[in-house]
């Protein structure tokens, strides 16, 4: 046999693995709730509007960036392992999609991350599961594919520094990020 055709069928191999592993059932956590461990502003639940930008008193405007994330949320939190929503997501995803149906021309990312643990690979695998299972959900809800790209960052772009459980938890999301489409400030 090749050298080249036994190095692609060891990466054929290495994915296969990498991803039956990102199919393991969802374990519960040791020590933590069942929802997000998480207290940074981005975990707000949804809210009527009339929020303010970085507290400073200043308005989000109607369909911007900042109206996205102060008044919906970007992100939604997974258990270890897992790619599967949440029950504590769907309120937050609900919200998103009643907002993308408000503003037609915005397109967004979603972005998959995972906590420090794991290798890289394994990691991007369960980014890329988690960012589509955001995709799907707001796919259900009518906003159409076309408008709703992903990527995974894996272990890359962690929001918490740290070796916790805290910063684990709060690390493992999805984050809906507008790229186009939405006014400025």
């Amino acid at each position: 046999m090749k050298t080249t055709s036994l190095f692609r069928l060891t990466l054929v191999g290495a994915s296969v693995l990498a991803l039956a592993a990102c199919s393991r059932p969802a374990q519960p956590e040791p020590g933590l709730p069942d929802g997000p461990v998480v207290t940074n502003p981005d975990t707000r639940g949804p809210t009527t509007g009339g929020g303010t930008v970085g507290g400073g008193g200043i308005p989000a405007a109607a369909g911007s960036v900042e109206d996205f994330a102060v008044n919906v949320g970007d992100r939604v939190y997974f258990d270890l392992d897992s790619y599967e929503i949440r029950r504590d997501a769907y309120p937050r995803l609900d919200a998103q999609a009643e907002w993308l149906r408000r503003y037609p021309n915005v397109m967004v990312r979603i972005e998959g991350n995972a906590d420090e643990r794991g290798t890289r690979e394994y990691n991007l695998a369960l980014g890329a599961r988690r960012a589509e299972s955001v995709r799907s959900y707001l796919i259900q809800r009518g906003i159409p594919a076309t408008r709703i790209d992903v990527i995974s960052f894996g272990k890359e772009r962690p929001i918490a520094e740290g070796s916790t459980e805290e910063a684990w938890a709060r690390n493992r999301n999805g984050r809906t990020a507008i790229v186009s489409g939405a006014p400025a400030r």
